[in-house]
C-alpha cells in the first residue's frame, strides 16, 4: 500500500532544510577515529600515491630530454629504471591506499550499524508502531552502504585529487608560470558549474532514498500480508501500486542522473579546452626555443593530472552529496529519544524479591489518540502466589493494562509498583525481566524450535529447554518433526498452528522462570485435550508467583483466584468468579454470552 507519513515524517523531518551541507559528513568522524593506526595508515598512503604521480611528471621531463641524448647514452636506462621505481612505489602506495582505507570503513560503517541497531532497541513502542520497517531498513542497509562507498572510495579519491591538485599547481608554476596561467583561468570555471549542478544532485538523491525507503515499506507490506493479498484476489491492484512507487523512484533518479551527466560533460568540456590552450602556447615555445620539450611534457602530464584530478572532482563532488543527505537519515535515529521515563538514578529490586503488584490510579490514552483515554483511574492488587483474571468486553483496556506493565507505554496518571517500588524508578529492562509474557498472538522467530524456546533464557541448557517444551506439552509434536528441536519452523512459525505457536511461547515463558507472569488467554487456541494439558502446566508455573490474566473462557475464569472486571475503562467490580456472578451485570452478560456460544 502507499505509505502514510511515518513518525519520522512528522517528528524528525520537521527540522529538516533541503540543500543540506556535506559537513553533515563530519557526524561519521568518532567512529573513524577511534581505530588511529587505520586512520594514519590511509593518510600515508594517500600522501604517498599523491607524490609518486608528481614524482612521475619530474621523471619524464628527464627522460625526454636527456633518455635520448647521444652523449650520455646511458641515461634511458637510467631514466627507465627511474620511472619504473616510481610506478612500483604508486602501485605499492596504491595497494595500502585501497586496504586501509577500505578496512577503515568498513570498520566504522559495521560500529554505526550496531550503534543504530541497539539505539533504536531503546525506543518505546510508539516509534515501531508509526515507523515502517521498509524505513527502517533503508536506512540500516542502503543509507549506511552508500555511506560505506563514500568512506572507503569517494573521499579518498578526493584527498588524492587534492593533493594531486595542489602539488600539480606548484609543478606547473616551476615549470611555467604563464601556461599556469592558462590552467588557473579553467579551474575557477570548472567549480562554478560544480556549484550550481551539485545542489541539484544531492536534492534528488535525498528524495530518491527516501522513495526508495517507501518501496522497502510496501514490500514488508504485502509480502508479510500475502494470504490476504491472495485471499482477496488484489495481486494486481498491489502490483499497479508498487509500479507506481517504482516508476517514481526512476522518474527521480533520471533528474539525478541527468544533473551529474550534465555536470560531467561541461567539466570535462572546459578542462580539455584548457588543455587544447596549452598545447598550442607550449608547442610554440618550444618551436621557438623557450622551452625544452622535457618540460613542455612534463607541464602537459601535470596539466592532464590536475585536469583528471578536478573532473573526477565533479563526480566524487555528486557522490559526497548523497552521501550527505544518507547520512543525515542515518544520524537522525541515532538522535531519537525514548519518551518512557528513565530514571537517573535506578532503584535496586529488594531481595527476595515478593512480586507483590500494585496498579494505582492508572489512567492511559494512546499518543495516537490522546484524547480518548482507554484506562481510567485503575486501581488493584496481585498478591505473591495469587492468580487475577482480568475480563470485560473487548476494547476496555486489558491488553492495553498489559502493554502499560511491560513498559511499552508510561502511564498519563497514577504508577505501578513492584514491592512498593515504582516501575518509572527502574530500568525498563529490569522491570521487563521480572514478567513472563504469554500473549495471545505469540511472535514466532524464523529460526528452529530450540532457539525459539532458548529466547525466554539464554543461558539455558539443553536438558533445561526440554523440560520446558515437555512441561508446556511441546515436546510431542516437536519430536515428530524430521529434525526435532533443530527443525526450522519456517518465517515467523508460518508452519505452526495456532496451538503449536501458543505452546511454544508458553515454553519460554517457562524457561524464563519470572516472578510475575501475564497470560493473554494463553490456551485460546487450543483444543480441549490441549489445553487440559497445558492448564496442568500453567498451574504448576503459576505456583508461587503473581499472575495476571486476560481471561475469555469461563475455564479460564473460573480457575482465578480474583477477578477485576472491567467496562468502558473503569473497573467495575472485583470480586471471586462466584461471588460475581450474582452481584456485577457486566460479568453476569460475559458468562451468559459465553453460555450461548458453548450451546450453539
Amino acid at each position: 500500500m502507499l505509505r502514510e507519513p511515518s513518525y519520522l515524517d512528522s517528528e524528525i523531518n520537521q527540522d529538516r532544510t533541503p540543500g543540506k551541507n556535506p559537513r553533515v559528513l563530519e557526524k561519521i568522524l568518532p567512529y573513524i577515529l577511534a581505530y588511529p593506526k587505520s586512520l594514519i595508515f590511509s593518510c600515508l598512503a594517500i600522501l604517498i600515491a599523491s607524490l609518486t604521480v608528481l614524482g612521475f611528471g619530474t621523471g619524464l621531463r628527464y627522460l625526454v630530454d636527456y633518455g635520448f641524448s647521444e652523449t650520455f647514452p646511458f641515461r634511458l636506462t637510467g631514466s627507465l629504471v627511474t620511472l619504473s621505481m616510481i610506478v612500483l612505489l604508486m602501485a605499492m602506495a596504491s595497494y595500502a591506499r585501497l586496504y586501509w582505507v577500505s578496512q577503515l570503513s568498513e570498520r566504522a560503517i559495521a560500529d554505526l550499524r550496531k550503534d543504530i541497531f541497539s539505539h533504536l532497541l531503546k525506543q518505546d513502542i510508539s516509534f515501531f508502531e508509526s515507523t515502517s520497517l521498509g524505513e527502517i531498513q533503508s536506512r540500516l542497509t542502503t543509507d549506511t552502504t552508500l555511506l560505506q562507498i563514500v568512506l572507503g572510495t569517494s573521499i579518498p579519491i578526493a584527498l588524492r585529487n587534492i593533493l594531486i591538485i595542489s602539488g600539480g599547481l606548484v609543478m606547473l608554476i616551476l615549470t611555467s608560470s604563464i601556461l599556469t596561467g592558462i590552467i588557473a583561468i579553467v579551474i575557477p570555471l570548472v567549480l562554478i558549474p560544480i556549484l550550481v549542478f551539485g545542489r541539484k544532485v544531492q536534492r534528488f538523491s535525498r528524495l530518491a532514498q527516501d522513495k526508495t525507503a517507501d518501496v522497502s515499506a510496501s514490500l514488508d507490506e504485502t509480502f508479510g500480508a500475502i494470504r490476504t493479498v491472495l485471499s482477496f484476489c488484489r495481486e494486481s491492484y498491489m502490483s499497479h501500486l508498487f509500479s507506481v512507487q517504482v516508476e517514481n523512484i526512476y522518474q527521480t533518479s533520471i533528474k539525478r542522473v541527468q544533473a551529474r551527466a550534465r555536470l560531467t560533460a561541461l567539466v570535462m568540456v572546459l578542462v580539455f579546452s584548457g588543455v587544447s590552450a596549452v598545447l598550442w602556447y607550449g608547442g610554440n615555445s618550444v618551436i621557438e626555443g623557450q622551452m625544452t620539450p622535457g618540460e613542455l611534457f612534463a607541464f602537459l602530464f601535470y596539466a592532464a593530472a590536475v585536469a583528471g584530478a578536478a573532473g573526477s572532482l565533479s563526480e566524487v563532488h555528486g557522490d559526497i552529496l548523497r552521501a550527505a543527505g544518507g547520512t543525515e537519515r542515518i544520524f537522525e535515529f541515532l538522535a531519537l529519544k525514548s519518551s518512557l521515563k528513565m530514571p537517573l538514578e535506578p532503584k535496586s529490586l529488594p531481595s527476595p524479591l515478593q512480586g507483590h503488584l500494585q496498579i494505582k490510579d492508572l489512567s492511559f490514552a494512546y499518543p495516537s489518540r490522546p484524547k480518548k483515554p482507554i484506562l481510567k483511574n485503575v486501581s488493584f492488587e496481585v498478591f505473591k502466589g495469587e492468580t487475577v483474571a482480568l475480563v470485560g468486553p473487548s476494547g476496555v483496556g486489558k491488553t492495553t493494562l498489559f502493554n502499560l506493565l511491560m513498559r511499552f507505554y508510561d502511564p498519563m496518571k497514577g504508577q505501578i509498583y513492584i514491592d512498593g517500588i515504582p516501575f518509572d524508578e527502574l530500568e525498563a529492562h529490569v522491570s521487563r525481566d521480572l514478567i513472563g509474557l504469554v500473549p495471545q498472538d505469540p511472535v514466532m522467530f524464523t529460526t528452529t524450535f530450540y532457539e525459539n524456546i532458548r529466547f525466554g533464557n539464554l543461558d539455558a541448557t539443553k536438558k533445561q529447554i526440554i523440560a520446558a517444551a515437555k512441561d508446556a506439552h511441546a515436546d510431542e509434536f516437536i519430536k515428530s518433526m524430521p529434525q526435532g528441536y533443530h527443525t526450522h519452523i519456517g518465517e515467523k512459525g508460518v508452519t505452526l498452528s495456532g496451538g503449536q505457536k501458543q505452546r511454544i511461547a508458553i515454553a519460554r515463558a517457562i524457561l524464563k522462570n519470572p516472578p510475575i507472569l501475564l497470560l493473554d488467554e494463553a490456551t485460546s487456541a487450543l483444543d480441549l485435550k490441549s489445553e487440559s494439558k497445558v492448564q496442568k502446566a500453567l498451574k504448576a508455573l503459576k505456583h508461587n508467583r503473581t499472575t495476571l490474566i486476560i481471561a475469555h473462557r469461563l475455564s479460564t475464569v473460573q480457575k482465578a483466584d480474583r477477578l477485576v472486571v472491567l467496562d468502558q475503562g473503569k473497573i467495575v467490580a472485583v470480586g471471586s468468579p462466584k461471588t460475581l456472578v450474582g452481584e456485577n451485570d457486566v460479568y453476569k452478560s460475559l458468562i451468559d454470552a459465553h453460555i450461548k456460544a458453548a450451546a450453539s
